[in-house]
């Protein structure tokens, strides 16, 4: 009788690891014709070099903190701080969409956060006290620091758009204009849309049916994927090569990917609660970018951040929660308007 109910239910077992396995790989956004040849292509060939400029590292907390100066072969305009979301290291930044500031005449540097990319990953992080995006925010001063460099402009896409912001709060004589990007005064504001679920639940679905599995070709879907959901309904395209170039470049020539960034990035996040209030007495001229598609962070937030504070500009473009390369020349000009006029 005990044979027989522990073979029952292992068929049960089965049958709902089949069923949610099906459910998982059929729920998850299809990859664009080709990817499949594109990928085994990339693999077999040398990975091209992602680095642009000189790199350096810089000690904050105790931590090394890698980043990257690129400066422009014409005369500077200014320099830009570029901070990217969560889990994402500096080289997650388009390299086309970096090169067009470069070619304006801005110096750009990117860096890689606190857990990512070269940057020391976290080992004794503590979930119950947890880092915070102060912190995250003192990793951007060290660079300054370490460069010299007085002010700069700062652009911060997403998580990098609250850390951002947490510079221009606690740090404003550093930073001269704030470009905040796709990104929330408070991401748990109950006031407005919140943080969407769905699109998180959809990317846990597609860290189910790739990451598990690992491997280059697995990893580079897992991106691809990733992109395309957090594009929601303006898809706009993916540069399949780009992003393939990447994950190889992270995987063959640096650390990899850390799977624990997501969740400190996030624990910051939530430690690090609102700035709505203090972003109302905010003096750093403030321009806010959002997407009016955006699947994860609702362009609410980032409508709400730019009434909040004083004489915000802003840009509402008709994008997902990504750069897509169709806009890129229109967030330069809006962008380059907006810190030659301060």
């Amino acid at each position: 009788m005990i044979k027989r109910i522990l073979k029952l239910f292992s068929i049960f077992l089965l049958v709902v690891f089949l069923g949610a396995s099906s459910y998982v790989y059929t729920t998850t956004p299809a990859l664009p014709e080709g990817t499949k040849e594109t990928i085994k292509t990339l693999i077999s060939q040398p990975t091209p070099d992602m680095i642009k400029g000189e790199t350096g590292y810089v000690t904050s907390e105790g931590l090394k903190i890698w980043y990257e100066n690129i400066a422009p072969k014409t005369p500077e305009k200014g320099t830009f701080l570029f901070i990217m979301g969560a889990a994402n290291d500096g080289l997650a930044w388009p390299s086309g969409f970096v090169q067009t500031f470069v070619d304006a005449g801005y110096r750009v540097i990117r860096f890689d956060h606190r857990g990512t990319g070269m940057s020391d990953w976290v080992k004794d992080w503590d979930r119950y006290d947890p880092y915070s995006l102060s912190n995250m925010a003192g990793d951007c001063v060290a660079i300054l620091d370490q460069l010299g460099l007085e002010k700069v402009h700062v652009l911060g896409i997403s998580l990098g758009g609250m850390i951002g912001q947490e510079l221009a709060i606690h740090h404003s004589d550093r930073v001269s204009t704030l470009t905040s990007v796709m990104s929330s005064g408070f991401v748990f504001d109950q006031s407005v849309p919140p943080f969407s679920k769905k699109t998180a639940t959809k990317l846990v679905k597609i860290i189910l049916k790739y990451g598990l599995l690992g491997g280059e070709e697995n990893t580079i879907k897992l991106y691809l994927a990733v992109r395309l959901t957090l594009m929601g309904e303006a898809n706009h395209g993916v540069n399949t090569e780009e992003i393939a170039n990447h994950v190889l470049y992270n995987l063959r020539e640096r650390k990899g990917f850390n799977k624990m960034a997501s969740q400190q990035h996030m624990a910051a996040a939530e430690k690090s609660g609102s700035r709505l209030e203090m972003l109302k007495d905010l003096e750093v001229p403030t321009l806010v970018i959002h997407g009016e598609a955006d699947p994860l962070i609702p362009i609410a937030h980032g409508k709400k951040l730019a009434a909040l504070v004083p004489g915000a500009d802003s840009l509402w473009l008709d994008m997902g929660h990504d750069l897509p390369v169709v806009f890129w020349e229109d967030i330069l000009e809006k962008v380059d308007g907006f810190v030659g006029g301060e």
